[in-house]
């Protein structure tokens, strides 16, 4: 690898970082099931996998074809908005209802395929994730010439590192989330996050 090829990874690596570690309803729904104990490494894989496709894919030259497709845009961002604003009443509802991680690890787990649905609905329903993967990421990288693959290897790896340490670093909290009252405050949170996201979705929906 050359001092080039080095500094492109890096570089990558830095910025997929900063676009992945954020208060968001995928970040949300991973510490969620990661915290749960359910499938987590096929929902990490999912979303390494996703962002690394759309993240090649926006370097490769999808990020120009994207900015040319308003109406696109305008339906991931209504599905996306209806989605997130769904899933977060239903987490308000459970943190009104309350519940431990006993609790909620031993009453209605998802089965795999119900799992992955919701992880791609999180992944793909979300404009921002192909505002930062394809969009941002692939204008940085195709100015890289020929080291924009080298940059999008960092940029996947970086993902790839988040999520994973995400998604089974959550168990480390599991003696927090034993309380009942710990699991309220983070389903408030994520029902608030995610009603939030939904709100600014529309806003812009409506804006545009």
């Amino acid at each position: 690898m050359t001092t080039a090829s080095l500094a492109a990874v890096s570089t990558g690596f830095a910025l997929g970082l900063t676009l992945i570690v954020a208060i968001g309803a995928q970040n949300a729904f991973v510490l969620r099931q990661g915290l749960r104990r359910e499938h987590v490494g096929a929902i990490v894989a999912f979303c390494a996998t996703a962002d690394a496709v759309l993240m090649l894919a926006g370097i490769a030259g999808l990020a120009t074809v994207l900015g040319h497709q308003p109406v696109l845009a305008g339906v991931l961002t209504a599905s996306g908005a209806l989605f997130l604003a769904v899933y977060g009443l239903r987490a308000l509802a459970r943190a009104r209802r309350g519940g431990s991680l006993g609790a909620a690890a031993g009453t209605a787990p998802l089965s795999r395929r119900a799992a992955l649905a919701q992880t791609a609905a999180f992944t793909l329903l979300n404009p921002h994730v192909y505002l930062d993967t394809v969009l941002l990421v692939g204008s940085v990288g195709a100015q890289m010439g020929a080291a924009r693959w080298w940059f999008g290897l960092g940029a996947a790896t970086a993902s790839l590192v988040w999520f994973t340490s995400l998604g089974f670093g959550a168990r480390l909290l599991a003696p927090v989330f034993a309380r009942p009252r710990a699991w309220q405050v983070l389903d408030a949170l994520i029902g608030l996050t995610m009603l939030g996201i939904a709100a600014l979705l529309l806003r812009r929906l409506i804006g545009d």
